[in-house]
């Protein structure tokens, strides 16, 4: 024991690495995760270690968690501000209103203090970065002691973790097995028959799965009836959607043939275009012959951000038609990426600012394409300089102090953080030119972020977690419970009887309003499909966006 206080940085990776280990035990569909299980071993730890952690380490890490989940939130958090999102909206306020209604009345009805209240606002709402907007709140407030902060904060971890096991457990009973028999709908068969609707009877690829059949092919074909014809008019017969990268005529290979270059009985052609095309084209050429040594020749890749005013708002075919470096060139758009969504690259697709479309062709013709549609991505490493300006200016944010009636209120440095996370992501995302924060260090950041955070609150909280726990036993679990059936029956309700949200995406969205990660997961499992998520993204995003901003708002209203 005397070893973890002297070592403080000991207590806290242990807390991480046990609390990990704990959160991936499964009961049935249910997994505590990773952050629970290390607030629950950082509470046991530090009731008995009594181990003492820097108030600065939380809210560093606390920053550099929530600037990482508004950077990864912000595109998708602004392309769902439009007229098809609306309804949407309504569920995220359904949401905002019933939790922090409950934890208002549950405060006054019960004399609870504004550590309490908060933590059943942030567990109920299974909503982990509450813990941290309201355990800073509470050190911004001005009439109370360093004991009484410290009492406080510690009961926002306390009643976090109860309600939090009892708020998790049901929700994802709720939408994933009774919300279903409440809709009068098997939701494996209404999420494919929607899925059809969508897509025109197209289905989804699973995150290990590839096309069998790849829409952009290359082949080699051997030339019979195309004797005498050049290849610019075999190119120009399909519209440039087929190029000639090679000819092989004995032992000499043109790369690439010149347009006036005449074809001959016997000559070997390499050609790359979509399936289709391809296809059709071989009819005119002759038979396909299989890989010629010598004859492949290597395309380049490159992703490339759509910057360019004249590009927005046009189809994949209008570009290739106004572009003519799209056929000269031999280059093809293969995938169109939107704030992290693959969407097929079909030549109906309409492209935004901002999207990112991967193109493959020759490398000369991708450099004049380049940069008359855009620039090309750079996502090879974080940059920092962007990164820590964006804390920077989420902190100098969170420092104005708004004075409503006699309550001040301020964002504080997470929610000062999470809007300047949300605005530099979405203003990375119109360009992709500079401020590189890759995903996977952004997941990362934000992961080790937050599970820091909850261990060094668990830690210094333990002591007050037994105390509070003989005080409030019984109504713990039951505003767990009651947290999560109210905003979720009165969105089911208002869902399907007001707003038309089709069956599927509405219990997915209940699940995003609520930000709970193992109930859309659950959800998923028995639907087999994804289609769910169609509407988890939109309120997950709204909510991850809006819920953190509760805990100041409850704390500042209590605190009055």
């Amino acid at each position: 024991m005397g070893v973890l206080r002297d070592n403080p940085e000991l207590a806290l990776f242990l807390c991480l690495a046990a609390g990990y280990l704990l959160g991936k035990l499964r009961v049935g569909p249910l997994t505590l995760g990773g952050i629970c299980g290390t607030l629950i071993v950082s509470l046991l730890l530090g009731a008995w270690a009594k181990v003492t952690i820097s108030d600065d380490v939380k809210t560093i890490f606390f920053a550099l968690f929530i600037f990482s989940l508004g950077y990864m939130a912000g595109p998708q958090f602004f392309a769902n501000l439009n007229k098809k999102s609306l309804r949407f909206f309504a569920l995220c306020f359904i949401e905002l209103v019933s939790v922090v209604g409950i934890a208002y009345g549950l405060a006054k009805a019960f004399d609870l203090d504004v550590g309490t209240a908060s933590g059943i606002l942030a567990g109920a709402a299974t909503e982990s970065a509450v813990v941290g907007t309201a355990t800073e709140a509470i050190g911004n407030l001005s009439d109370l002691t360093q004991d009484q902060i410290t009492q406080y904060q510690g009961h926002v971890a306390t009643a976090y973790t109860v309600c939090y096991l009892f708020g998790l457990v049901t929700i994802v009973i709720y939408t994933s097995q009774i919300m279903p028999m409440l809709l009068r709908i098997n939701l494996r068969d209404a999420s494919r028959e929607l899925w059809e609707r969508l897509r025109g009877g197209g289905g989804a690829l699973e995150d290990d799965e590839r096309e069998a059949l790849p829409g952009m092919v290359g082949r080699t074909h051997l030339v019979t009836t195309a004797d005498g014809r050049t290849v610019g008019e075999l190119e120009d017969s399909f519209g440039g959607r087929v190029t000639v990268e090679a000819v092989k005529r004995g032992g000499k290979t043109l790369t690439p043939p010149p347009r006036d270059f005449e074809l001959t009985l016997s000559d070997l052609v390499l050609m790359v275009g979509r399936r289709a095309d391809i296809i059709a084209a071989g009819r005119i050429i002759g038979p396909e012959t299989p890989a010629v040594p010598g004859l492949d020749t290597p395309l380049a890749t490159q992703q490339v951000s759509l910057t360019d005013r004249s590009v927005v708002g046009k189809s994949l075919d209008t570009l290739r038609k106004e572009h003519p470096e799209f056929a000269s060139g031999g280059v093809y758009v293969t995938d169109v990426l939107r704030n992290e969504q693959h969407l097929p690259a079909t030549p109906e697709t309409v492209v935004h600012r901002g999207d990112v479309v991967t193109l493959v062709g020759a490398r000369s013709g991708l450099g004049k394409l380049v940069s008359k549609i855009g620039a090309v991505v750079k996502n090879d490493a974080t940059d920092f300089i962007y990164l820590g300006l964006g804390i920077a200016c989420g902190s100098l944010l969170g420092q104005i102090v708004v004075t409503f009636g006699d309550v001040p209120m301020s964002l504080g440095t997470g929610g000062g953080c999470l809007i300047s996370g949300l605005l530099f992501g979405w203003f990375r995302s119109r360009t992709q030119t500079f401020g590189a924060f890759p995903p996977q260090a952004a997941s990362t950041l934000k992961d080790m972020g937050l599970a820091i955070f909850i261990a060094c609150t668990g830690l210094v909280s333990g002591p007050q977690a037994w105390p509070l726990l003989k005080e409030y036993g019984a109504l713990l679990p039951f505003a767990g419970i009651a947290m999560v059936l109210v905003p979720a029956t009165l969105s089911l309700i208002v869902g399907r009887k007001l707003l038309k949200i089709e069956k599927p995406l509405l219990i997915g969205a209940i699940a995003g309003q609520q930000c709970s990660t193992p109930a859309i997961t659950s959800i998923t499992q028995v639907a087999q499909s994804s289609v769910p998520m169609l509407g988890y993204t939109i309120t997950y995003t709204l909510s991850n966006f809006l819920l953190p901003l509760t805990g100041p708002f409850l704390v500042g209203v209590l605190g009055a």
